[in-house]
């Protein structure tokens, strides 16, 4: 367990000190995937939610949830957070909403869970704004795109398309 930097030496669950670490600019990209039905995609392109606009709210639950990252991730620092952009794109070949969250931060911690939770949220809100005419929505493919900042620097997944970012 050495490699595991929240759990000690007697294999405790920790909170790892990150007071001597230089603050750096960081930045996170998730991004994820709600599938559904054709019929669910086109009531959320044309608006026709009877709970109101699906992106809207998913994009505002998305945001207050990377807000919130610490409160719900035991071992997640309370960061300041200095900006989350999420977008969304309508994917018909997949019957997809594809969803992309990019967090940042000047710290002295990663913020790679905010923009993993902001996405996990955004999907969320989807299925429970979606729900009533989709029971059969799935949610997946949520994961980390992109991390720059602190020590170790850039890191791209090879599995996500960045080509916007």
């Amino acid at each position: 367990m050495d490699n595991l930097t929240h759990i000690d030496k007697k294999g405790r669950p920790r909170m790892v000190d990150v007071g001597d670490k230089k603050d750096t600019k960081r930045r996170a990209i998730a991004k994820g995937s709600v599938y559904m039905a054709k019929e669910t995609l086109d009531i959320i392109k044309n608006g026709e939610s009877k709970k109101g606009d699906v992106l809207y709210t998913a994009q505002i639950a998305g945001i207050m949830a990377a807000k919130k990252t610490s409160d719900i991730i035991p071992m997640c620092h309370n960061i300041f957070i200095s900006s989350v952009e999420m977008d969304f794109q309508l994917d018909y070949e997949k019957n997809a909403v594809h969803i992309t969250a990019e967090a940042k931060t000047t710290g002295k911690t990663g913020i790679e869970m905010e923009s993993l939770t902001a996405v996990s949220v955004a999907a969320l809100t989807i299925y429970d704004m979606c729900k009533a005419v989709d029971r059969s929505m799935v949610i997946g493919d949520i994961g980390l795109a992109l991390k720059d900042g602190g020590k170790t620097g850039l890191f791209v997944n090879s599995a996500f398309d960045l080509e916007d970012k």
